[in-house]
C-alpha cells in the first residue's frame, strides 16, 4: 500500500471512529461497518480483533501444558537429546535438572553448533536464564515484556511453584495475526493430500475419513470420526506431539504438526508388506 493510499485509508476509518463508541460492543460493531464499507480488508479486521482479544486473555488460555512440554535434562550428554532436538525442531528447549518442576534455564538449538564445533560441550555452561510467569499473567502485558526483555519464550508456573506449562511469543502473536504457518503448513488452496518427492504424503488433518481411503486403498471406519485427524487422535487416546507416529492398515501415519488443542498435518508413509 503507498503513503496516498494509506493516509486516505487512516482518515476514513479515523472518521468512522469519530462517533465514539460508548461500549466495547459498538466498537467491534463500527469496526465490521467499516470492513463493510470497504474501508478496512479482512486480515485487517481479524488482526484487530485479535489485539482486543489478547488484551483479555490470560497465559493460561494458550499455554502448552506441562506433560506436552518438550525439555532436556542436564544431566543427559549431547549425544542422548541431539537427536531429539532435530526431531521436535523447536529452537528452544526448557532445560531440566531431573524434574520438570526444576527448570534451570533454556538452551537454544542453535547453541548446539558449538558441539559440533569443537567437540566439547557443556549444557550448564551454555543455558539462558530461563524468565518464570504466573497463569493469570495478562497476554498483552506478556508481548510487551516479551518485546522489551527479548525473551522469546517464558516458563509458567502455578500458585504453589510449580510448572505448569510455558508459552512462546509466537504463541500470543497468532491469536493477533492468526496461525504463523511453517514449513510444513499447506496453502489454503492446495488439496488436502499432496504427494512429496520422497513418496510420502503431506496430509491436512481435517480430510475427510472417505477421502483419505480412497486416496490410499485403505477401509477405515468414518461411523465415530469424521476427519482422519479424530481418528488419528482416537487411536493415540490423547493429544499427540510432533513425530509421534502408529501404523494403520500398512500405513505409517505420522503427526507432521499439532499444538496443544488439535491436530493440524500428518506425514503418511506406505509401508512395505512383510516378507
Amino acid at each position: 500500500m503507498d503513503e496516498p493510499s494509506k493516509a486516505s485509508w487512516l482518515h476514513r476509518l479515523s472518521a468512522l471512529l469519530m462517533r465514539e463508541p460508548e461500549d466495547r460492543e459498538q466498537l467491534v460493531a463500527l469496526l465490521h461497518s467499516a470492513y463493510e464499507r470497504n474501508l478496512l480488508d479482512a486480515d485487517a479486521l481479524g488482526m484487530i480483533e485479535g489485539v482486543m482479544q489478547v488484551s483479555e486473555m490470560q497465559v493460561r488460555d494458550i499455554m502448552i501444558p506441562r506433560p506436552q512440554m518438550d525439555v532436556i535434562d542436564v544431566n543427559d550428554p549431547p549425544e542422548k537429546f541431539i537427536p531429539f532436538v532435530i526431531e521436535t525442531a523447536h529452537s528452544r528447549f526448557p532445560v531440566i535438572d531431573g524434574d520438570k518442576d526444576n527448570v534451570i534455564g533454556i538452551l537454544l538449538a542453535k547453541d548446539l553448533l558449538r558441539h559440533y564445533a569443537d567437540g566439547e560441550f557443556d549444557t550448564r555452561e551454555m543455558l539462558r536464564p530461563a524468565v518464570f510467569i504466573p497463569k493469570s499473567k495478562r497476554l498483552n502485558v506478556l508481548l510487551k515484556d516479551f518485546r522489551s526483555n527479548r525473551n522469546h519464550i517464558a516458563i509458567v508456573v502455578d500458585e504453589y511453584g510449580g510448572v505448569a506449562g510455558l508459552v512462546s511469543i509466537e504463541d500470543v502473536l497468532e491469536q493477533i495475526v492468526g496461525e504463523i504457518e511453517d514449513e510444513f503448513d499447506f496453502d489454503e488452496t492446495e488439496d488436502n493430500i499432496i504427494a512429496d518427492s520422497s513418496g510420502h504424503y503431506r496430509v491436512k488433518a481435517v480430510t475427510e475419513i472417505a477421502d483419505f481411503n480412497e486416496a490410499f486403498g485403505t477401509r477405515l471406519s468414518d461411523q465415530h470420526y469424521d476427519t482422519i485427524g479424530g481418528l488419528v487422535l482416537s487411536r493415540f487416546g490423547r493429544l499427540p506431539k510432533r513425530g509421534e507416529h502408529i501404523q494403520v492398515e500398512g500405513l505409517k501415519i505420522q503427526i507432521l504438526r499439532a499444538d496443544s488443542r488439535r491436530i493440524h498435518s500428518l506425514l503418511i508413509e506406505k509401508l512395505k508388506p512383510a516378507e
